[in-house]
């Protein structure tokens, strides 16, 4: 009786999950655009500091896959986070992927980066959540797209945490971001799909991409790191083959890191789903995540702790252009920033 009762706790716990996890879809492009598919998970308690988590599957996985075994649905309610799981387009061969410029992929056209961006400004303002908490993660190809965010929208890409991922070589030489960002990688030196010395003559087929070395150090030199420190993790697990070396670059641009994850002898994983189960990646990631994250207070538009005149004459910015909206500006919260804004702000000043 006590197993049966047990039994179906469980599947109530899962079904209490599953209830709050939703199926959208979103045009991308404008007018003649794409519809775009994504799975997302909303905590019960929401607010503007909320962050937005993306969790992006491998090639030839699915969003719904990546959500299943990454876990994140269970910590996004224990710790406060929206996790968001787009899908990606199927190429010729049927495989869902993310467009970071495959060798077999060079006549397709798939924007992705606009991709998650449209889907930034939809959730941001569908939830009112400042634009100051967005990371992404990703498994593979996932993780490839990770990058790809980082070098190509790190103004609104706040830090990424690649699991498998790589650089492919035309990102990493063309990689100039308008701001540096926080990266960790989680990476098995036996991954027989994402090489660990990468792969600069495309001899497995993917495509020239860059080692996870010289990737590692050019987030450190991007972010201008100066203190590096190495450590070996407590090898909890010892049938799985594997344990870990945590290298971390330390006190780069704004208190920026940049770690590395080895997991000696490791493969293609998910370390904590499958492979290496000394650590639970998805914790991990979001314990590398929380050190960026950024707590803000409507109307302190510049992040000084006070409301004032520089704060007025940027929300007059925000109602002039229209096609910018920050939550910061909003001062009623309806979706909107206009003339209420400004003069509920001034109220406020004045102390009414």
């Amino acid at each position: 009786m006590r197993f049966i009762l047990t039994f179906l706790s469980f599947f109530s716990f899962i079904n209490i999950i599953w209830s709050q996890v939703e199926y959208h879809t979103i045009n991308v492009g404008g007018l003649g655009g794409i519809s775009r598919e994504y799975y997302l998970y909303v905590p019960n308690e929401v607010d503007l500091n909320t962050p937005l988590i993306f969790i992006l599957h491998g090639y030839s996985g699915s969003a719904s896959g990546i959500m299943n075994y990454s876990g994140f649905n269970d910590l996004a309610e224990e710790q406060n986070f929206i996790a968001c799981y787009p899908q990606g387009t199927t190429d010729a061969s049927g495989n869902a992927f993310w467009n970071v410029g495959y060798s077999f992929h060079s006549f397709i056209s798939i924007d992705d980066v606009q991709f998650i961006r449209t889907l930034i400004s939809h959730i941001t303002q569908e939830y009112h959540l400042t634009d100051y908490n967005i990371f992404s993660t990703g498994m593979s190809n996932g993780g490839d797209m990770s990058y790809l965010l980082a070098c190509q929208a790190s103004d609104i890409i706040r830090a990424i945490a690649p699991v498998a991922g790589c650089m492919m070589e035309w990102i990493y030489e063309s990689c100039s971001p308008v701001f540096s960002r926080p990266v960790f990688e989680i990476h098995g030196t036996n991954d027989n799909t994402t090489w660990w010395e990468g792969d600069y003559n495309n001899t497995g087929g993917w495509g020239n991409y860059m080692a996870v070395m010289p990737t590692f150090n050019f987030w450190a030199n991007e972010n201008n790191c100066m203190n590096f420190e190495s450590s070996e993790l407590p090898n909890l697990s010892q049938t799985d083959g594997s344990y870990i070396i945590s290298d971390k670059y330390t006190d780069g641009i704004g208190g920026n890191e940049v770690w590395l994850y080895k997991i000696i002898n490791g493969g293609h994983d998910w370390p904590g789903s499958y492979g290496n189960m000394d650590i639970n990646s998805s914790q991990e990631i979001m314990n590398f995540f929380d050190l960026f994250k950024v707590s803000v207070t409507i109307g302190d538009t510049d992040f000084d702790g006070q409301s004032n005149i520089v704060d007025l004459l940027y929300i007059s910015d925000q109602i002039i252009d229209q096609n910018i909206y920050s939550v910061i500006s909003d001062i009623n919260q309806d979706g909107i920033v206009d003339e209420v804004d400004i003069s509920q702000f001034c109220l406020s000043i004045i102390g009414y």
